[in-house]
């Protein structure tokens, strides 16, 4: 590991441990599992953190940016954070560069067709908008489907054709949930 990484994760670390210090663990033990809200520990440090493990490629601002930005469109559109970081890790792996063989880009793999009725200002190619126009839709699916078929439907579109993609989200969230609160 290089010496740039490892300052790296020792500052993310240390920014973790003062958000737990700041916020104090009660307010961690108030909020359910499954809740929307975040908890004290599940800031952009801890998810860069793990992004880094996954994707050790990513520079610290890529690293950074990423996890803002999952930290921020997650509770514009109401989103698991986890939720939205097991969406990307399933899509991507973490590389903003990804690009499918049907021309879906980004973490979130969004078909650039479905970004234009969207009214997201920006570029797909960009971090920040690739990770809102996903929210956008994963949000907008699960309002109208409920969480399970929304998640499906990140995928398969308007035609599910099995749980296979659910499974391995859901499987990815369990252990991001785990890797994120330990």
């Amino acid at each position: 590991m290089s010496e740039t990484v490892s300052k790296g994760r020792v500052w993310l670390l240390a920014l973790v441990a003062a958000a737990l210090v700041i916020d104090g663990p009660e307010r961690t033990s108030e909020a359910p599992a499954d809740s929307v809200e975040a908890p004290a520990a599940l800031g952009a440090p801890a998810v860069a953190l793990l992004l880094s493990g996954v994707n050790p490629s990513l520079s610290e601002p890529e690293l950074q940016r990423i996890a803002a930005a999952v930290i921020r469109y997650s509770g514009k559109y109401a989103l698991d954070p986890e939720l939205v970081t097991a969406v990307l890790l399933v899509e991507s792996n973490a590389r903003p560069w990804a690009r499918s063989p049907k021309g879906a880009l980004g973490l979130m793999q969004v078909m650039p067709n479905m970004m234009r009725p969207m009214g997201i200002a920006g570029n797909l190619s960009t971090i920040e908008t690739n990770i809102e126009a996903g929210c956008l839709i994963l949000a907008g699916n699960i309002r109208r489907l409920g969480e399970g078929n929304g998640i499906s439907a990140y995928f398969w579109g308007s035609e599910i054709r099995g749980v296979s993609y659910l499974s391995r989200v859901q499987a990815t969230r369990a252990r991001v949930r785990r890797e994120l609160r330990s």
